[in-house]
């Protein structure tokens, strides 16, 4: 059984499945039949993995049968079946048709869930446009913000961790491409971006390093020394750390000694010129 399945609402899993139905495509004859019956084919159909025409059929009960208690139970799950059918789009509409129409059930949680994997699903890779990263984040904040003690806000937890490293480094990726080409200005920026926006993030210790090569650059030794002061405050044994050190003492920049050991209250001051 799948992680998804198991946070399924009980109620949705308590129905006892009946006889199968369904065939290699999608399409579902127009058959009237008892509402229930339609369901627990579908039911069957989606445990056998046939996940499109699972949907369909789900769907097939609303037609049929819209104002019953089936009915609301079939849109959730034919948003469960195009999330296992990779229909992310569809489970999506679903998920949002569900909650639009029945705000208070208890299976909203799970609706305002599955809109959020089905986002997360399709986060892609640093170098490609990251919309669907910043929608699967909102998402994700959502279902922790309405259900913060529910078991779905756990796991949002942990995706929104990921989600917001994964918008970190798309950040660093554009900074890096700006400082290669000598954008200094604009790569400053995007490591600002990180820093300020992004700052639990495993991206920070690099991004205060790529700051203190802008600076350099420019010849702005003071903010140089200033950002390599909270670099070595933080991260003392990092080897961002020694890169920055180094590259100072081969400019010959001056450092003190024991940067790490700086008065906290100087790292806070030099954090807020900097970076606002």
């Amino acid at each position: 059984m799948t992680f998804l399945s198991r946070l399924l609402p009980t109620v949705i899993l308590s129905v006892l499945v009946a006889a199968c139905a369904g065939g290699p495509d999608t399409s579902v004859a127009y058959v009237e039949r008892p509402a229930e019956s339609i369901y627990a084919d579908a039911f069957a159909t989606m445990e056998r993995g046939q996940y499109q025409l699972a949907a369909a059929q789900f769907d097939e009960v609303e037609r049929q049968h819209p104002y019953s208690e089936w009915a609301r139970r079939s849109m959730l799950m034919a948003a469960f079946a195009n999330y296992q059918a990779n229909k992310y789009d569809e489970a999506v509409s679903d998920a949002q048709r569900f909650i639009s129409l029945h705000p208070g059930n208890r299976s909203a949680p799970y609706a305002y869930y599955l809109i959020a994997i089905s986002y997360f699903e399709q986060i892609v890779d640093v170098g490609r446009d990251q919309q669907i990263t910043q929608q699967a984040l909102d998402a994700l904040q959502q279902v922790v913000r309405r259900y913060p003690e529910s078991r779905y806000a756990t796991d949002a937890r942990l995706k929104i961790d990921m989600t917001r490293d994964h918008l970190a480094g798309k950040e660093m990726d554009v900074g890096r491409w700006y400082l290669r080409r000598n954008y200094h200005l604009a790569a400053i920026n995007r490591f600002q971006n990180v820093i300020r926006d992004y700052g639990t993030t495993s991206h920070v210790p690099e991004a205060l390093h790529r700051l203190v090569e802008a600076y350099v650059s420019l010849g702005l030794d003071s903010e140089a020394t200033q950002v390599a002061s909270v670099l070595g405050y933080n991260f003392p044994g990092s080897d961002w750390y020694q890169n920055s050190y180094n590259l100072l003492t081969r400019e010959g920049i001056a450092i003190e000694d024991g940067i790490e050991q700086r008065d906290p209250s100087f790292i806070d001051r030099a954090m807020q010129r900097i970076f606002g």
